[in-house]
């Protein structure tokens, strides 16, 4: 049976160094796991006890196509109590996590062929998504002057149907002010296309409060999911909020490609946004961790990097020690025992001279990987 042509994606590299971790860890070793973008705790407890409630009770049949309706008032009401931002409930489409809120969104907003611009480095399955849809992804290399995210100038003379940004970023964990995000949906808007907001990193932020794109322009579609603020990789359930205009069309495809987002899951996220105790306790151990990375990076020798404003990654700059960061992360993974990404899986021009690392778990492994991250750059010569 013959592949077809839009199926012929790049792999997910960091999906590739999990795998090898976890083959690592079956022949008995012990792999300290900063790879994979995904909270080392749980879903919050009151999540849990919820499910177990309803699972008592209720059949746990299919929703509606766009979500359970007190899930999407509650996501309206996270708007006004984060923002400020007064969001109509029926413009919230709940989806089987982001990632099933990328393949609405670009399926609902644009034509084969389409543009869609985006800066490098970035969440590497933006473009492989677009691909498999027939999409065209525009990368744009983005200057680390501007903490890798798009200028206005960037896309100056770029012909494209849609702008995809996301803030907090990643690899990186940089951010985009009011003013910097205003200056990029005009840009989108001068040129008639579509404007998307990647926010999955919101609520993860440190010195400043992460910007939403509805606090600028109504006519957005904005990205979120439970996964990472809200500990619930696993459970697979996001959200869209679309212009009204365009929720039929969303609501349509939904029905048609996924009936639902898994109800389980909903039941779950409606009642994690009520956890806000436990969430806060999850971002001290995340805070902390930022802090040892930040001051225990450089002294393993990864000096290159800049403080994160939110999210839980720290991106370095290894060209000086390499041109094949996979080789060198697989060479970390085999003689450290600590699982990193290579930057090529975020920026397939400049990746191989980066690293990514994620602080997402424990703060005990987070000590222990510094630790021997340490030893391996020592074993290696490149501190002393």
């Amino acid at each position: 049976m013959r592949n077809s042509s839009r199926g012929a994606v790049d792999p997910f590299i960091v999906m590739d160094v999990m795998e090898a971790a976890r083959q690592a860890e079956d022949a008995g070793r012990h792999i300290i796991h900063m790879e994979v973008g995904q909270p080392g705790t749980p879903a919050p407890v009151l999540a849990r006890e919820s499910l177990v409630a309803a699972m008592r009770d209720d059949p746990l049949g299919y929703t509606v196509a766009l979500g359970l309706p007190r899930l999407r008032r509650r996501i309206a009401r996270l708007y006004g109590d984060w923002y400020n931002v007064d969001l109509d409930p029926a413009r919230v489409v709940v989806t089987p996590g982001s990632s099933g809120g990328f393949i609405l969104a670009f399926t609902a907003l644009f034509d084969a062929g389409d543009r869609i611009a985006l800066g490098a480095p970035g969440y590497p399955s933006y473009r492989q998504i677009m691909k498999s849809l027939s999409l065209k992804p525009v990368e744009v290399q983005t200057r680390a002057e501007a903490r890798f995210q798009l200028e206005p100038s960037d896309l100056e003379g770029i012909d494209c149907q849609g702008m995809m940004v996301a803030s907090p970023a990643n690899p990186t964990g940089t951010m985009l002010n009011k003013d910097a995000l205003g200056a990029l949906v005009d840009v989108a808007q001068d040129k008639g296309a579509a404007f998307l907001s990647d926010e999955i990193y919101h609520g993860i932020e440190y010195d400043h409060k992460a910007v939403t794109a509805l606090e600028v322009s109504d006519d957005v579609c904005v990205i979120n999911s439970f996964s990472k603020y809200f500990s619930m990789t696993g459970w697979r359930v996001g959200w869209l909020v679309m212009p009204e205009a365009n929720v039929r069309q969303v609501e349509r495809l939904a029905q048609n490609m996924f009936i639902c987002a898994p109800h389980a899951a909903q039941v779950a996220a409606l009642a994690a946004m009520d956890a806000g105790d436990e969430l806060e306790s999850n971002m001290a151990v995340y805070r902390e961790n930022r802090r040892l990375m930040i001051e225990g990076l450089p002294r393993a020798g990864f000096d290159r990097i800049a403080p994160p404003d939110g999210a839980f990654y720290v991106y370095a700059d290894i060209a000086h020690l390499t041109k094949d960061s996979r080789a060198f992360a697989r060479a970390i993974l085999d003689e450290a025992g600590v699982a990193v990404t290579p930057g090529l899986d975020f920026d397939p021009v400049r990746g191989g001279g980066t690293l990514r690392f994620s602080y997402a778990r424990s703060t005990e492994d987070i000590i222990e990987g510094l630790d021997r991250l340490s030893r391996f750059m020592r074993e290696q010569g490149h501190i002393d």
